[in-house]
């Protein structure tokens, strides 16, 4: 169901709440949107020097796309669409397995969701919201202090401040999360996979399209979201230990891939080649953060922090536009014990039906077994070449509340 865009009137009449909300990048300016029209005073803090530009293409389907509508950046984000054409399967050897349209491996449906550069979608979210709320870059929390009657917060900055809420919206890697409910492993559910992904230069002269070529347990994927002169390459493969920290050393993530795809053949020598002096290389493992409660005490997660997805199901970005919808619309009106409590009582069962669909993802791209990957190949040869428009029920399983009335 649409609903009209509404406009709140601020009929405040007491002071009004505070809520700090960590992390700049696609939740945070979302929450902190809807929170500064529910009648918050919002501080954003963010670690990154300004808003992060550039980086992978991200997706929008579903319910995610009711959300961007209501803030008035559907028109802007129609705009940057990438349109991605064609999705190339490729044998060990190189040669074709099947050409489709990307819809019909993704869920996707054709002319309503939006794929665009995430650097497009934090800076669209970024300018809309800058003007009402506070933004505190090159900055973040140090330490968190709830005996109190509100959150006291000291910033790494040094200053000092108390919130009513606050609110981590920082990332997979949440610091937030580790402050209050300690460290990442114990919610980090790993997924058999590791990944590089960096740029390099298009020297297939590919355009609005991925090329993905795959063995047992490992693939590569050059993935032009235009005509440009560079590509997004990736490098996934699959690996039994899971990192041992968040933030393994660079070099040895580098060492790692080249040993993993020595032998590989098609252009993935050429890909090893850039990796070795990529400056823009990103390493991770392939995982889903799983919690059995978002909040304590007066603050919540929201977005990657509580419920990462792993990008196998393609629905990280639409999970943190609606969760911060949804945190947002849960406080508006109530008490912090209240409003968390809406919050994952509404939200819950969406993300479950989300993280989910990581089993299609992961059975589709990364084949793990000749027998496997054999079987996916199969398949693929069979599929239409049209994708069939009518998505996935987890994307949008979730009907947004009405925009409720500032309090």
């Amino acid at each position: 169901m649409t609903l009209p865009n509404h406009r709140l009137t601020d009929t405040r009449t007491t002071p009004r709440r505070k809520a700090l909300i960590s992390g700049a990048g696609i939740a945070g300016p979302v929450l902190a949107y809807w929170l500064n029209r529910y009648g918050y005073a919002v501080t954003v803090v963010e670690k990154a020097g300004a808003p992060r530009s550039g980086g992978y293409p991200v997706d929008v389907r579903g319910t995610a796309l009711e959300v961007v509508r209501r803030m008035g950046l559907l028109p802007r984000l129609r705009e940057a669409h990438i349109d991605l054409r064609r999705l190339t399967f490729l044998e060990g050897d190189g040669s074709e397995v099947a050409s489709l349209h990307p819809h019909t491996v993704t869920g996707g449906v054709a002319g309503k969701d939006l794929e665009v550069r995430r650097g497009d979608l934090t800076d669209a979210l970024y300018t809309v919201v800058r003007d009402d709320v506070e933004f505190l870059f090159d900055d973040s929390i140090d330490t968190l202090d709830q005996s109190g009657h509100g959150v006291d917060v000291t910033l790494r900055g040094g200053s000092r401040r108390t919130f009513d809420v606050v609110l981590g919206a920082d990332g997979m890697h949440s610091r937030t999360r580790e402050m209050l409910f300690g460290p990442e492993e114990q919610f980090h559910h790993y997924l058999g996979y590791r990944f590089a992904v960096f740029t390099m230069p298009n020297t297939l002269g590919l355009s609005h399209e991925t090329v993905m070529w795959n063995a047992p347990g490992r693939a590569a994927a050059l993935y032009a979201v235009g005509n440009d002169d560079d590509v997004h390459g990736f490098l996934t493969f699959v690996h039994p230990e899971p990192p041992c920290d968040a933030s393994p050393d660079p070099q040895a993530q580098r060492d790692l891939v080249v040993r993993v795809f020595a032998d590989a053949g098609w252009e993935v020598p050429g890909m090893l080649a850039v990796l070795r002096d990529a400056d823009d290389a990103f390493f991770d493992a392939v995982g889903q953060i799983r919690m059995p409660r978002w909040s304590s005490g007066r603050v919540a997660l929201v977005g990657d922090a509580a419920y990462a997805p792993s990008f196998l199901t393609g629905q990280g970005t639409s999970l943190s536009l609606v969760g911060a919808y949804m945190l947002a619309h849960s406080l508006a009106g109530r008490d912090h014990t209240e409003g968390f409590a809406a919050y994952e009582h509404a939200t819950r069962d969406f993300v479950t039906m989300n993280q989910a669909l990581v089993g299609k993802g992961g059975a589709t791209l990364f084949p793990t077994t000749p027998q496997a990957l054999k079987e996916r190949n199969d398949r693929l040869r069979h599929l239409s070449a049209m994708p069939s428009g009518e998505g996935r029920p987890a994307h949008s399983a979730l009907t947004l509340p009405e925009p409720a009335s500032s309090s």
